[in-house]
């Protein structure tokens, strides 16, 4: 007679054969995203530095202009192009420039002969504090407001989270920058009104001046997020999956969580990866309001200065932080959903 610790060595094997083949495929998966996300990257980024760089033969810009004003003689600015190598060949410098990005070196500004790699550093430390703060908290409050008004659908909590959500999405950035100056900065004295605290200098000085200008970026989000998740999560219910998992005895919560969740919750990640460069072209005003120095306001002030050096390297680091984040997205939607694997 067969007992059944017989089969229990090929049971543990057949396990561990099924568990090593997952890991293979999900691995596979992550590295057809990432492939896909290079593919993109390699000729949009060749396409756009080299459009940008047209910039300066096409607008006539110069350094000279700059550093000497528009009364500099004709050998002045000579002399001064010269010694910025910008009386090569336009394809020359083209190249120069693009093999020192390669290496990490953006060039120095026209404006005050800084190292721009320096300057988009100092920038990015700010706007990129805001932008992570001002994500999560349009994550975590649009996922609980999409949740709860998927759940309680054509209710009165369901309308009153609609009607909030689209209040959130037509109020302007600096509107609600404003704002909560007004309220939480001024009136309550609970923030402080502007400036910025490196996280070294202690975490709750860091948070209490980041919360403010982040809560001002984040209410777009948040109802971006609330409604993509809404209608996700609503039509995810209406799957025969779901159907299935009732008639086996599944309870509400597993099978939200195990089944619903993760294939309603595609769409809502998808427009996390378009919130971002949005989230970043909208700090400008946002740092403006807050007295922050950071990267949109950089981008601003080089593009009003016609420092072309400063303005090639915001586009340059853009598209970096911009094709970065979507592939981290794509990346996370390919784990979480099931839909997005098999689509791979």
């Amino acid at each position: 007679m067969v007992t059944t610790a017989a089969y229990a060595p090929s049971f543990v094997s057949s396990r561990r054969a099924i568990t090593v083949i997952r890991a293979r495929r999900a691995v596979g998966r992550t590295l057809i995203t990432i492939a896909r996300s290079i593919a993109i990257f390699v000729p949009v980024f060749l396409l756009a530095t080299f459009v940008t760089f047209t910039l300066r033969a096409v607008s006539g810009l110069s350094p000279a202009r700059i550093q000497l004003g528009e009364e500099a003689t004709p050998a002045a600015v000579h002399r001064i192009e010269s010694t910025w190598g910008l009386n090569r060949p336009f394809l020359a410098q083209y190249w120069t420039w693009f093999d020192n990005v390669l290496h990490g070196n953006l060039g120095r500004s026209w404006s005050s002969g800084v190292p721009v790699s320096q300057l988009i550093g100092d920038g990015l430390t700010v706007s990129l504090s805001v932008v992570t703060l001002s994500l999560v908290i349009g994550v975590v409050f649009g996922f609980g407001f999409g949740t709860l008004a998927a759940l309680r659908r054509t209710t009165w909590i369901d309308r009153s989270i609609t009607a909030v959500l689209t209040v959130f999405s037509v109020m302007p950035p600096f509107v609600v920058g404003i704002v909560l100056v007004e309220v939480f900065a001024v009136g309550l004295r609970w923030f402080p009104s502007g400036g910025f605290v490196p996280f070294g200098a202690g975490a709750a000085p860091w948070l209490s001046h980041l919360l403010l200008p982040a809560l001002a970026l984040s209410f777009d989000t948040v109802a971006i997020v609330a409604r993509q998740l809404r209608a996700g999560l609503i039509g995810a219910y209406q799957e025969n999956y779901v159907t299935g998992a009732l008639v086996r005895g599944l309870g509400p919560r597993r099978i939200f969580f195990r089944h619903v969740l993760r294939n309603g919750a595609g769409p809502a990640l998808t427009v996390l990866g378009l919130q971002f460069p949005a989230l970043i072209g909208g700090s400008v005003v946002t740092e403006w309001i807050f007295g922050l120095q950071g990267f949109g306001r950089f981008a601003n002030d080089a593009a009003q200065a016609g420092d072309v050096p400063s303005v090639q390297g915001v586009l340059v680091v853009s598209i970096v932080l911009v094709v970065t984040f979507n592939l981290i997205v794509n990346v996370v939607l390919g784990k979480v959903t099931p839909a997005a694997q098999r689509g791979v």
